[in-house]
C-alpha cells in the first residue's frame, strides 16, 4: 500500500512560491512549488556533491544557477531550501548535525544559509546525529521522514512510535515517536551488494536477468533468516556454491545475494527491537524510497512475519515543503516570503 495525498499539479495556472533542492551524493533534483506546496516543475541533474566539477562554493553556485536560474529569472526573490549531502563537509556549506531526538522544529532551528552570486539566499537543512559509543548520522533522510509524517498525520501523533525504513545504498531504520526521530541505525546493505557483485568472486558467475527473480530473492531472505545465529559471513559464499552445483542459475544469483543481505539486515533489526521488547512482525512500519526497492523490502518483511508494511509516496517533496513552511520561507497561505520583502 502506498500513502499519497498529492493533488495533480496544474502548471498552466500555478504561481511559483518556492524552489527546493534534494541534493545528494550522486544527483541533484530541483522542485518548483506552487502556492499550495505542489511541485509544478521538476528537474534532475547528475551533479551530486561528489560530481560537482572542482567543488567549492563557486562550483556549487554554478550548478545551482544552471539548474534553477531561469526559474529565478521569471520569479525573482523566490526562497530556496536545500536538503541532503549539499549540507555535508563536502557540500556547498556544512550544516552542523542536530542531535536526536529531532523533529521539524529542530531542523528549522539548525538551518544555515549561503548566498549565491546573484544574491539568492539558499537555506540548507541540517542532518541528524545519534551520539554514543558508535555514532550514526543521516543527511536527507530526516527530510523524507518529516514528509512521511506530513503525508499521514496519524503517524506523527502515534505515541507508541512507528518504525520507518529508508532502503538504499546506506539503508536507514528510524524509530519515530511523537513526531521526533528518537534513534536510528544505518546498514550499508546497498553499497555492500555493489562491492560484492563488482569486486569479488561472487560476481564472476552472475548474469543480469531480463527481470528481477523474486523467487531467488525470497530464497536469499529465507536462508538469511534461518542463519540468523551464524551470520552473514557464513552464508554469502553460498551465492557461488549454489551456482557451482547447478542449484542457482547465473541470472538468479544477484537477486539471491540481494535477498541474503537484506535478510541479514532484517535479522539485525529484529534483534535490536527484541532487546527493547518489541516484535518486528507487530510493529507499525512505513517504507520510504524507490518503489522497486521498497517492493523488495515488503517481500523480505513478509518472510519475517510482517505483512502490513506501507510505502510513503512523495516523502522528499512533502518534507521540503513542510520544513519551508515551518521556517517561514513560505506563509501558511502558500505565498512566498521573498528576499526583497
Amino acid at each position: 500500500m502506498t500513502t499519497s495525498t498529492r493533488p495533480a499539479p496544474d502548471a498552466s495556472s500555478a504561481s511559483p512560491s518556492l524552489i527546493a533542492l534534494d541534493w545528494g551524493t550522486t544527483s541533484l533534483r530541483a522542485y518548483l512549488y506552487d502556492a499550495h506546496g505542489v511541485p509544478i516543475d521538476t528537474r534532475s541533474r547528475p551533479a551530486g556533491v561528489m560530481h560537482v566539477p572542482g567543488g567549492g562554493a563557486r562550483a556549487f553556485d554554478a550548478v545551482f544557477e544552471e539548474a534553477c536560474g531561469d526559474w529565478l529569472d521569471r520569479t525573482p526573490g523566490l526562497p530556496v531550501l536545500a536538503a541532503g549531502m549539499v549540507g555535508s563537509a563536502q557540500g556547498w556549506r556544512e550544516a552542523p548535525y542536530v542531535a536526536v531526538p529531532a523533529g521539524a522544529d529542530a531542523l528549522v532551528a539548525g538551518l544555515i544559509t549561503v548566498t549565491t552570486a546573484r544574491g539568492t539566499t539558499v537555506s540548507i537543512v541540517p542532518g541528524v546525529i545519534a551520539t554514543g559509543e558508535l555514532p550514526d548520522v543521516m543527511r536527507g533522510e530526516e527530510t523524507q521522514i518529516v514528509g512521511a509524517l506530513a503525508s499521514d498525520p496519524t503517524l506523527g501523533a502515534d505515541r507508541s512510535g512507528v518504525l520507518i525504513g529508508l532502503p538504499g545504498t546506506h539503508a536507514k531504520w528510524a524509530w519515530v515517536k511523537d513526531g521526533l526521530i528518537e534513534r536510528f541505525q544505518t546498514f550499508m546493505t546497498g553499497e555492500l551488494f555493489a562491492v560484492l557483485r563488482d569486486h569479488t568472486i561472487l560476481g564472476r558467475t552472475m548474469r543480469t536477468g531480463a527481470s528481477p527473480d523474486r523467487d531467488a530473492f525470497v530464497r536469499g531472505v529465507s536462508v538469511a533468516r534461518g542463519a540468523r545465529h551464524t551470520g552473514l559471513l557464513a552464508t554469502i559464499f553460498s551465492t557461488r556454491t549454489l551456482g557451482l552445483t547447478d542449484r542457482l542459475a547465473p541470472d538468479a544469483q544477484g537477486d539471491y545475494l540481494s535477498g541474503l543481505l537484506i535478510g541479514h539486515e532484517l535479522n539485525a533489526l529484529d534483534a535490536m527491537l527484541a532487546e527493547r521488547g518489541i516484535a518486528l512482525a507487530d510493529q507499525p512500519l512505513l517504507l520510504i524510497g524507490d518503489d522497486g526497492l521498497c517492493s523488495r523490502y515488503v517481500d523480505a518483511l513478509r518472510v519475517f512475519g510482517h505483512a502490513h508494511a506501507r510505502v510513503a509516496a512523495h516523502a522528499t517533496e512533502l518534507g521540503l515543503w513542510r520544513i519551508a513552511l515551518r521556517a517561514g520561507l513560505v506563509r501558511a497561505d502558500g505565498e512566498p516570503v521573498c528576499a526583497d520583502q
